[in-house]
């Protein structure tokens, strides 16, 4: 049997098939080439009216609207910062200083933003409240903010040492630097507390008012003591003046713990009598005073000069105002050679700063 018909049909077949993909690619050919020609014919449509606007005006950009932020009573403005700020957070620890030749309680409390009076209670054992037993070497306790520093004894409770030293209960154990269990405070004896705005009576360490009438009883402090009875003599004018030529304060100024002014004298410069009066002691004194030259003006006013290298008026004499009593030195208990100055009236402390011109 002769199969060419079934040849030609399936040629004829894919004959049909080729030509209708051809057709169909001619079709998508067409359709594009049509689409781009519409678009171009667009594009010049709009040229030539661009044109011919441009050709009577000239050309112009359109500008944006000017961006303006709402603005509200309540938003926040921050500026940009560059730099880190790293925060200082206070000190709650004990650090130890020693003592420098020159130092003074008064100025290594300043050094430390904190009041002498910390100092002495933060050291009890080195200076045993006495701010002239300061010497060069010694460690001391610096606390971190004023206050008392107490060694825990047996048998103590935290509302008998609160009480101690006029503190709330709570102020010691708030303190972070106690490390205390807040529901439960232990404390074992030996252990070092720092009690914050504590305070305490301070043992001040100096030489009774001595009156002219009754000079025989400076004879228990010390060498210098006088033992007569001075009634009568010069009477002060009642205006005081510097008792050296130095008017410099160096060392401890006045405060609780120092009742007196510590003033820039050298050993061996003259030291002049603040006011006229009756010397009723004269040289050396016990307590760490050194020499000492005390003056009865005679109107209530007592002044006393201390740490002398050596005095130039005795028992009973009537000296002047401007006059030399003693030179300047660094006896008794002292860190360096300076004026100790004290003034008093009516058996009580004077800042001399108040009465000095």
């Amino acid at each position: 049997m002769d199969s060419r018909p079934e040849f030609y049909k399936a040629a004829r077949k894919h004959w049909l098939a080729y030509g209708l993909y051809a057709l169909l690619a001619l079709a998508g050919l067409l359709t594009s080439i049509w689409a781009t020609w519409l678009n171009v014919s667009s594009a010049w449509a709009v040229d030539g009216l661009s044109s011919a606007h441009d050709a009577s005006s000239p050309t112009s950009i359109p500008s944006l609207p000017v961006y303006a932020p709402a603005q509200s009573e309540t938003s926040l403005s921050r500026q940009a910062n560059i730099y880190t700020v790293f925060p200082v957070r206070p000190r709650v620890d004990v650090v130890r200083y020693t003592v420098q030749t020159g130092d003074s309680v008064f100025g290594i409390a300043g050094e430390f933003n904190l009041k002498p009076e910390t100092l002495l209670m933060g050291n009890y054992s080195v200076l045993n409240d006495n701010p002239h037993l300061l010497r060069p070497g010694q460690e001391l306790n610096i606390l971190p903010l004023d206050g008392a520093y107490y060694e825990w004894k047996d048998g103590d409770r935290i509302s008998m040492v609160a009480n101690r030293f006029h503190v709330e209960v709570q102020d010691i154990v708030d303190w972070v630097g106690n490390d205390l269990d807040p529901v439960n405070p232990q404390i074992d004896p030996g252990t070092w507390i720092t009690i914050p705005d504590g305070t305490r009576a301070l043992t001040l360490w100096l030489i009774p008012t001595i009156a002219r009438g009754s000079a025989g009883v400076g004879g228990a402090l010390g060498p210098g003591g006088c033992y007569g009875d001075y009634s009568g003599g010069a009477v002060g004018t009642g205006g005081f003046i510097w008792p050296s030529s130095s008017h410099e304060i160096v060392g401890n100024n006045y405060w609780s713990g120092h009742l007196a002014i510590d003033i820039a004298v050298g050993i061996g410069e003259a030291v002049w009598a603040s006011d006229t009066g009756v010397v009723v002691f004269s040289g050396w004194s016990y307590g760490g005073y050194g020499n000492v030259v005390m003056i009865d003006h005679g109107n209530g006013w007592l002044t006393l000069y201390a740490h002398l290298n050596g005095v130039a008026v005795g028992c009973g004499q009537n000296v002047y105002r401007g006059q030399t009593i003693a030179w300047g030195g660094s006896t008794g208990n002292s860190s360096g050679p300076h004026l100790h100055f004290e003034t008093r009236s009516g058996g009580g402390f004077v800042n001399p700063m108040y009465v000095l011109p």
